[in-house]
């Protein structure tokens, strides 16, 4: 396959993705809400040494959303597809937030040849009290608000209160996306990890609020071949607060050196 951008037909679904370098395949698999746009410069660093292979996941960047909310299961079924259609055997996975989680699946039950979590996914965190009242509260409004208000007023109270109480990128999602990021937040992948046998480098930012620090010791005591690297003052993006060092930390992981003796 040539340099460049393109685009292939997955289940009827659009999938975009580029292309670039040659030698083994590196897979960069993005976070929630971001493209391949966003691995541009660890793109062009790499694609020195390997064949990288950037793409984007259904329903962000050009890739088309899917017809019905997807959880983690469908994502790793459409990239096990993907390298399938490409002969990719073996990746190397670099996988962010999100992309960590589809990561995970795929390197428990298909042959990678290394990954490397950055501020990766997957641990549920603890729930309290206060998060089962607000849940279960909004169910109960969901199902009660059309019987007693009516379809339309009813309606109307429940999309106030689900901007009042509900994320920012939940809120900026379109419906079908908001049922996969409803899926995708609270599957706990913990079970998932023992089965990797890749060696994984697990890259975090000590300040990463949306994957605290502490998901990753979780991760690297899961997963038996696993190291854990602390950028200190860095947040959810490690990779693009400190690209240099990320660059080198990765690089050094993948052998670059030895290529290039």
């Amino acid at each position: 396959m040539t340099d460049g951008e393109h685009t292939i037909l997955i289940d009827g679904l659009r999938f975009h993705f580029r292309v670039q370098g040659c030698g083994a395949d590196v897979v960069l698999m993005h976070g929630w809400g971001c493209s391949t746009d966003i691995w541009r410069g660890v793109e062009a660093e790499l694609a020195q040494h390997f064949r990288v292979w950037n793409i984007d996941f259904p329903g962000f960047g050009q890739s088309q959303m899917p017809t019905e909310p997807w959880g983690v299961e469908e994502y790793t079924r459409n990239f096990e597809q993907f390298c399938q259609m490409n002969s990719i055997s073996r990746p190397t996975l670099i996988g962010h937030s999100f992309g960590g989680r589809v990561a995970i699946v795929f390197a428990s039950r298909n042959e990678v040849d290394k990954m490397v979590l950055v501020d990766a996914a997957g641990v549920l965190p603890p729930r309290g009290l206060k998060y089962y009242a607000k849940v279960y509260s909004y169910k109960a409004m969901k199902m009660l608000a059309p019987l007693l208000l009516g379809k339309e007023r009813g309606q109307r109270l429940i999309e106030q209160r689900r901007r009042a109480s509900g994320s920012s990128d939940y809120n900026a999602l379109p419906e079908t996306m908001r049922g996969t990021f409803i899926r995708v937040v609270n599957q706990d992948l913990c079970p998932y990890m023992p089965q990797i046998k890749a060696p994984t480098l697990l890259v975090w930012g000590s300040e990463d609020t949306a994957t605290p620090l502490s998901d990753a010791r979780v991760m690297n005591s899961l997963i038996d071949d696993s190291g854990l690297v602390v950028f200190d003052g860095v947040g959810h993006y490690s990779f693009l607060e400190q690209p240099v060092r990320f660059n080198i930390v990765v690089s050094n992981f993948l052998g670059v050196d030895k290529l290039v003796r």
